[in-house]
């Protein structure tokens, strides 16, 4: 591309362009809104999730930043060569496959992440892989669009909980833990969800990948930063847990629970972000006016040029666009529709040597079964005094809200007045909990998934399956079995279960009699 392709001021100008390099801008820009037209309802709940939810509330400022970033490089990049790349609806059709398989599954994370990757691929196709190369960090930079980080919300509580019990007892203060519980002297405090650090951490890893790319040229530096970015915040969210419970020891614990919301969030934070920050400029290596890419080196780039041989006509390209978004849509619909036979009615079958009896729990357990076609819940005793509840839900289908293994869906239901207490005993095919009650009820919950033949404790494995069916369009009937028990005086709650689990065994085929009906 000759170096007059702006034939204004070196500062991005509409009237100086090329004719071919606003047709392109403005395909592009038209295929971008059609996207997100077309997937405006993942677009939605990530916006929704933005400015609902305060551990995403950072997310806000992801697409001024991808902007900037953008401009930044926008005059050398209009100096490169643009052209319609076909093989670039290869990557079009990946992030179309990640979309389908969240489709498939429920699993929203993925729906989200095939929507906006969808942004990036399109551009690769509608501009080639040269101009994609230099817009390659504002294109990644935009993954931190799609909300996560609640998958990192149970261990964080544990690290934050280990970290916080360490400086408690080397500060002297008497203190036991009983998973995320700490009891001291001044009472018992939960390193509760909001208190795991999660919102600091992923706020963190965002501004650290943006000034990693800003401020250093090398890899090395780069890592060293961002391990400094992930291990801060973890560690700093445990000094504030700790001082947060040393405080009260001396002014008790609702006041210094109000005087831990209010630095936390306002003045702790910062100062976090600006020990790191102070910590890294020194050894900042990129300079504030240097060109964000180098258009010569990748005009010259030999792989690039090779690549870029495989050009197309924007018209049969974008066509082949539109006709992948359309079959991503179909399949999904079709698979939407599909829905396995269920019984009129189901019920709790006997258990050998155990007899049904009241439910009647020390502290209220109702666990969520969200869009079960039918729920049970009911309590078993035997002879020897043990007793267990029983929750089985099942489904005709796993879709948008009718999710087994869905965020909040299970043992613990948001807002019910239980916490997580930690993992229990591992069993096998199971995922184990253990609970404490605001009463301070203690209860052991063992989950497991049924569909088809697969019985699991994992809701990754429950979500592959469903997957595996909903590809081939097979309809399958989904269940969620949680066998629970309360800690009583001489009952552990782990004998109570493993008695009941020993009786109705094997749980697959048991689950499988429930589902059916017979």
């Amino acid at each position: 591309m000759p170096p007059d392709v702006l034939t204004g001021p070196p500062a991005f100008a509409w009237a100086g362009l090329t004719p071919a390099w606003r047709g392109a801008l403005i395909r592009l820009g038209l295929v971008w809104l059609a996207l997100i037209g077309v997937f405006h309802f993942d677009w939605a709940n990530i916006a929704d999730q933005w400015w609902n939810s305060s551990t995403y509330n950072h997310m806000l400022l992801v697409p001024l930043i991808v902007g900037w970033l953008i401009w930044q490089r926008a005059h050398q990049v209009l100096l490169l060569d643009q052209r319609c790349w076909w093989p670039g609806l290869g990557a079009v059709a990946m992030a179309l496959l990640v979309w389908v398989l969240g489709a498939l599954s429920g699993f929203d994370l993925l729906r989200q992440t095939g929507a906006v990757a969808l942004l990036p691929a399109s551009l690769l196709t509608l501009t080639g892989p040269k101009v994609f190369a230099g817009l390659l960090f504002p294109m990644a930079f935009m993954a931190l669009m799609v909300p996560f980080g609640d998958e990192f919300i149970a261990p964080l509580q544990m690290i934050t909980a280990a970290l916080t019990i360490f400086l408690v007892k080397l500060s002297g203060i008497p203190a036991t833990i009983d998973g995320v519980f700490i009891d001291t002297p001044a009472g018992l405090f939960e390193v509760a969800e909001a208190c795991s650090g999660v919102k600091f951490l992923i706020a963190m890893v965002a501004l650290g990948v943006l000034v990693a790319h800003v401020g250093f040229r090398g890899w090395k530096r780069r890592a060293a930063f961002m391990a400094l970015c992930i291990a801060a915040p973890i560690l700093a969210n445990g000094l504030r847990a700790f001082g947060t419970i040393y405080v009260a020891q001396f002014v008790g614990a609702e006041r210094a629970g109000g005087i831990d919301h209010i630095v936390y969030g306002w003045i702790f934070f910062a100062m976090v972000v600006a020990a790191v920050l102070g910590i890294a400029w020194r050894f900042f290596d990129r300079a504030a006016d240097e060109p964000m890419i180098d258009p010569a080196a990748i005009a010259a780039n030999p792989w690039l040029t090779r690549l870029e041989r495989t050009s197309s006509a924007a018209l049969p390209t974008i066509a082949g666009l539109a006709a992948l978004v359309a079959a991503a849509l179909l399949w999904a619909r079709a698979a939407d529709g599909l829905a396995a036979p269920l019984p009129g009615s189901i019920a709790l079958p006997q258990v050998p040597g155990w007899h049904r009896v009241d439910y009647a729990p020390a502290a209220p357990w109702d666990p969520r079964g969200a869009g079960a076609d039918h729920r049970l819940l009911g309590r078993y005793a035997d002879a020897a005094g043990h007793r267990v509840d029983v929750f089985f839900a099942l489904y005709d289908a796993q879709r948008e809200g009718k999710e087994a293994g869905g965020f909040g869906e299970g043992a613990l239901r948001a807002g019910s007045g239980w916490a997580w207490l930690g993992e229990g005993q591992g069993i096998d095919n199971a995922k184990t909990d253990r609970l404490r009650s605001s009463h301070g009820v203690e209860r052991l919950a063992e989950t497991y998934y049924r569909t088809g033949s697969l019985l699991s404790g994992s809701n990754v494995a429950l979500k592959l399956e469903t997957i595996r069916n909903r590809l081939i369009l097979r309809p399958r009937t989904t269940m969620m079995l949680i066998i629970s028990a309360e800690e009583r005086p001489g009952h552990a709650a782990r004998d109570d279960v493993a008695a009941f689990r020993h009786a109705a065994a094997p749980i697959g085929p048991w689950m499988d009699r429930i589902g059916s009906g017979r």
